[in-house]
């Protein structure tokens, strides 16, 4: 979805002439998979950081052009709307100190940008959904006026043919409608590409899956939608509905969502995510690329564009550059608090993946996918408080555990997947520590944001204690420590 794609109508020819080339190029797909030397690049790891800009009474700021305009920076892109920016940070070495060099290069691009900002009396808050934000944000004024998003959102809006629902259980439930996908904007992210040993991607992929809700937990940062204490992570309910089109028909089959968590375990070959994605999933933009035969392998740029009109929590992206490799991409960490903060929550969820992967087949047995997608849902509602159904492979059982006592469990085991990696052990030690000290504290970004949130609301009107309150966030996002260690105003 990164390039730019010209605002026209398309015809039913033009459908079906993407969808030709989809099954085309999925037959090529599994050549290139099988080649002998494909996976054989030096492992890297990746990662993309979306922010908000807001003014100085913490309201959404429409200033994302502006930004870019005085960084001319490539690795800053524009967000779907207006009050977003994504930074695209460089690849890393997987060996070393890798999560210390992202944290160096998001320091220094973070700084370099506030400094611009703080002229324009504009502020970055890194944070999974504004606590300030406002039903009346969410509107296709406020959208980024590029080509490629005012396309997909008339597809969008041309396939779904009537409002966007936003009804979301919680403490504080949410139930609004919309006339756009504009609340897909609303939800921040930081999301972490992995180069994976393509002999062991299966394994690796679902043990990142079944993981998930220990990062989805500890990591949790986004509780509060329009004001309201909803889910701990209602980034993940706020973002499946925001892109959802289907329409409800009690006697027909029902089409899957755009945004899921998946429907199986991968059982042969990655190859199996993009047949189903083609499958399952009806093109929204049918762009064909000019051909390019100047590669060594294809780049299969039709598939890529397909693949990025959906938006599953873990997505296996294609690179055809040297001998072409598979990764994945971990789209469910949110952004902030702190840049360590999200740093941690990427080595945590890299060393389970990693680290899980060598026993995988152990716990797949004991736990359907529907339990593990369960599992998912159930963290992002209740975050530290949540209790999941884990597998005990040496008693051969399924229990419903704590979620608290199985990241303790597994520390060591994303330890020794970090270890896999040939990651400096001070390095491992100094990010799972933090991940450790947010368990023992119970204190993530999303316990953080309720608690002084209700504190506030006692003393002010919930408009003035969102702001207090977003006010304090990024007087300790300023301070660079980790969110165990932030000042709490209840206390």
């Amino acid at each position: 979805m990164g390039k730019n794609i010209e605002i026209k109508e398309y015809s039913e020819q033009d459908f079906q002439a993407f969808q030709q080339v989809l099954r085309q190029q999925l037959t090529q797909l599994k050549g290139v998979l099988s080649q002998e030397s494909f996976g054989d690049e030096p492992m890297q790891f990746g990662a993309e950081l979306e922010m908000y800009l807001v003014d100085d009474s913490g309201q959404v700021s429409l200033s994302n052009q502006l930004l870019l305009s005085k960084l001319n920076d490539s690795q800053y892109q524009p967000e779907l709307n207006k009050y977003n920016l994504e930074l695209n940070l460089s690849p890393v070495m997987q060996t070393g100190k890798p999560f210390s060099n992202l944290l160096k290069e998001m320091q220094s691009k973070t700084s370099r940008l506030e400094q611009l900002a703080e002229k324009q009396n504009i502020t970055i808050v890194p944070i999974g959904i504004l606590p300030t934000l406002k039903a009346e944000d969410i509107k296709s004024e406020n959208m980024t006026d590029l080509g490629r998003y005012h396309c997909l959102a008339k597809q969008l809006n041309q396939q779904k043919s009537s409002d966007f629902t936003i009804n979301i259980d919680g403490e504080e439930p949410v139930n609004k409608k919309f006339k756009d996908i504009c609340t897909e904007g609303a939800n921040t992210s930081f999301q972490v590409h992995m180069m994976t040993d393509f002999k062991r991607f299966n394994h690796v992929f679902n043990a990142a899956q079944l993981t998930l809700p220990l990062v989805t937990a500890i990591a949790a940062n986004s509780p509060i939608l329009f004001g309201n204490s909803v889910w701990d992570e209602t980034r993940i309910a706020l973002f499946k509905q925001s892109l959802d089109i289907r329409h409800r028909d009690k006697c027909q089959w029902q089409q899957p969502t755009r945004v899921n968590f998946g429907f199986g375990w991968l059982r042969h070959s990655v190859w199996e995510l993009f047949a189903e994605a083609v499958s399952l999933h009806q093109p929204i933009l049918p762009v064909l690329m000019p051909t390019n035969n100047k590669t060594s392998l294809p780049k299969f740029e039709e598939l890529s564009l397909h693949m990025g009109t959906l938006w599953p929590w873990h997505r296996p992206v294609y690179d055809h550059h040297g001998n072409g490799h598979m990764r994945i991409e971990f789209r469910a960490i949110p952004a902030g608090p702190t840049n360590i903060d999200m740093v941690a929550n990427a080595a945590f969820a890299i060393g389970l993946a990693n680290g899980l992967a060598n026993d995988i087949e152990q716990y797949l047995p004991l736990i359907p996918f529907r339990f593990a997608e369960y599992n998912f849902y159930r963290a992002a509602q209740h975050g530290l408080d949540a209790k999941i159904l884990w597998p005990d492979p040496q008693q051969f059982k399924t229990n419903e555990t704590p979620i608290c006592e199985v990241i303790e469990k597994l520390l060591p085991i994303a330890k020794q997947g970090l270890k896999s990696l040939d990651i400096d052990e001070d390095e491992i030690n100094t990010y799972l520590a933090i991940i450790e000290d947010r368990c023992q504290q119970q204190m993530t970004g999303a316990i953080w944001q309720k608690k002084t949130l209700k504190y506030l609301k006692q003393i002010l009107d919930k408009n003035a204690a969102c702001e207090q309150m977003l006010k304090l966030y990024i007087e300790n996002c300023k301070t660079a420590q980790p969110v165990a260690t932030w000042s709490k105003p209840w206390l």
